[in-house]
């Protein structure tokens, strides 16, 4: 995968993205690829500090969606544009998609400001890959509720507002489909992982 490539991982709490990291940071390891894993909010000192704010702590929709974008600020700063410029590929759990989603949908902030941060953050900058993890958030909801004895302050929300990240996320990839890879999460984690791979090889012929 030459040069190097920024791939995501996208979708709602629950949809089973770090199931998989495993399996890409393997292929990656398998074809030589030198990489940096990271995620978000976090990725960095700051990042880590904001996101255990963001994640606990009550605030306003707007002050929740600064606090993203102040941490991913410093995270394209500090670790994924440097990796970049030395030639490693980027892997990241969750990126500027997930704003859009969560704040822009979710929050019912609306794209327009969601738009701006990004073009302020990181103009220019987009992944090359976003694996988005989709499931019916009913679905997702069981899996966190079986899966974590304790939930963040996003996990613990109403059906209604993931039904509203999943339609920003699915607005999204309609905008910008040519660097999606939307995934059925509702499908058996080796179907999931099979056709993870798949996008991974594409990636790696279109690029090569």
């Amino acid at each position: 995968m030459t040069p190097a490539a920024f791939i995501t991982l996208e979708g709602i709490d629950g949809a089973g993205k770090t199931s998989h990291l495993e399996r890409i940071r393997g292929w990656l390891t398998t074809q030589g690829i030198a990489f940096v894993q990271t995620r978000e909010p976090g990725g960095t000192p700051l990042g880590e500090t904001l996101r255990q704010l963001v994640l606990s702590q009550p605030m306003a929709p707007q002050t929740e969606a600064l606090l993203m974008f102040a941490a991913r600020s410093e995270h394209v700063t500090q670790v994924i544009a440097p990796a970049l410029a030395a030639g490693k590929t980027v892997l990241s759990d969750r990126f500027s998609d997930a704003s859009a989603a969560y704040q822009g949908g979710g929050r019912e902030l609306g794209l327009t400001r969601i738009a701006e941060l990004e073009a302020w953050t990181h103009a220019g900058l987009q992944p090359d890959l976003t694996l988005l993890f989709d499931l019916d958030p009913v679905i997702a909801a069981q899996r966190v509720a079986q899966g974590r004895s304790v939930q963040d302050r996003f996990e613990q929300e109403q059906l209604a507002f993931f039904e509203r990240v999943r339609a920003a996320y699915l607005a999204r990839v309609a905008a910008q489909p040519e660097r999606f890879c939307v995934l059925d999460a509702a499908r058996s984690i080796e179907h999931v992982g099979a056709q993870i791979i798949l996008a991974l090889q594409a990636l790696q012929a279109r690029r090569s």
